[in-house]
């Protein structure tokens, strides 16, 4: 591979790296027929660039013949080449691009004015054809506008934020900073409203919404407003990529971002869902017996008896609800049976084997989430003596 550019041309070639550099950590280069391929990923496979520079961008350029050559390398590496944008200009000539097959190096040398020769040798590995597939042409919506009108827009969000909003209608375009629902009431909104006639072109042929990371937009608008080339949007409905583009005679540029998909109905769902739990699954323990053993209890702590009260049929119940004595006796043998099971713990401490397996039961109903097959009702230390006392009464 041998390419040479040359003029102004080298600080375009520098500012589509750098704006690669927003999107990935690396950076695929693959010669071709048609031109050079600059491409980058994110590590989320959410973002992809690519930018294709026409044999006419160079002053020279050939390829190797016979065999296909693709490498990726760390996209820092190729930017300390071109640090400096301010002065790239002013002091690069041309730019010479080529490959040692000898020591497996892709070289780019700068050739600087007054005979500086500035050389970088950077190590790359082989790697597959990196490609998205994307059809811009099919998406209904379609716009076209001055590089200045967008940034002038972005200037207005914080570099902290990481997602835009972009909804259309057949004459008017919002874009405000996109928000979550639970963070609405905390959060500050910001939106823009761009007119139609603001635009070079603005057709809609379906009125939605799409929301996208803006640090790719950014990346898109470094390089589209250095070189003034117009940006084109395309985009459809939610879920379904956006396509941002540039595009010249000796090059183009396209940024293939994804959107959110239009999930309200699964948040309704979900927090219908939760609204509703669902029922506790069954479990040995949670029985009929045990419903007695809450009834018993909440007999025994009764004043006295009430008009309104159902009928008790258990013969313990009825007897707890009419002797205050009775329910005197029965709080004693509570604070006994409480020390007892206190002393027992002790011991199923100091044991080496597993504790019991109605503990354990108990214990993990009590923590579980309501994903687990255990009862997920907390039961009380009330709950636990009632049921003891009664099957030592039984």
């Amino acid at each position: 591979m041998d390419c040479v550019v040359t003029g102004g041309n080298v600080k375009v070639l520098a500012k589509a790296i750098h704006s690669l550099s927003r999107i990935g950590d690396e950076l695929y280069v693959e010669p071709q027929d048609d031109g050079l391929a600059l491409r980058s990923v994110n590590s989320s496979r959410s973002a992809y660039a690519c930018f294709l520079f026409a044999p006419l961008f160079f002053s020279r350029y050939t390829i190797p013949s016979g065999h296909a050559f693709r490498c990726k390398m760390a996209i820092k590496s190729v930017q300390a080449v071109f640090r400096s944008l301010a002065s790239l200009e002013k002091t690069v000539e041309k730019c010479h691009i080529g490959l040692d097959e000898k020591k497996n190096r892709l070289t780019f040398t700068l050739h600087c004015k007054h005979g500086l020769l500035k050389t970088h040798n950077l190590s790359f590995q082989d790697s597959e054809s990196l490609q998205a597939v994307f059809d811009k042409d099919s998406y209904g919506n379609v716009f076209r506008s001055h590089p200045r009108l967008l940034v002038d827009t972005v200037v207005h969000f914080p570099p902290s934020l990481e997602e835009v909003t972009v909804s259309v209608s057949d004459e008017r375009m919002w874009v405000r900073n996109h928000v979550e629902e639970e963070d609405r009431s905390k959060s500050m909104l910001t939106e823009l409203c761009l007119a139609s006639d603001e635009f070079d072109h603005f057709a809609v042929t379906t009125q939605n919404s799409v929301t996208f990371c803006l640090k790719e937009l950014r990346g898109m608008l470094v390089f589209a407003e250095s070189t003034g080339l117009p940006v084109s949007m395309y985009f459809d409905e939610p879920g379904s990529p956006l396509v941002l583009s540039v595009t010249d005679s000796v090059l183009e540029g396209n940024f293939v971002l994804a959107t959110l998909s239009d999930d309200s109905n699964h948040r309704k769902n979900n927090s219908r869902r939760e609204q509703t739990p669902p029922p506790p699954p069954n479990d040995d323990f949670m029985d009929d017996d045990m419903d007695s053993y809450l009834i018993a209890m909440d007999t025994s702590i009764a004043p006295g008896p009430s008009a309104t009260r159902p009928p008790t049929p258990p013969l313990a119940v009825s007897t707890y609800s009419k002797q205050p004595a009775a329910a005197n006796h029965r709080s004693r043998l509570i604070a006994e049976e409480q020390e007892e099971e206190e002393e027992e713990e002790a011991e199923l401490a100091d044991s080496a084997g597993p504790p019991n397996k109605k503990f354990c039961s108990l214990f993990f109903g009590s923590v579980l989430p309501p994903s687990s097959q255990t009862s997920t009702q907390p039961v009380t230390n009330q709950e636990v003596l009632a049921s003891d006392s009664e099957d030592d009464e039984q």
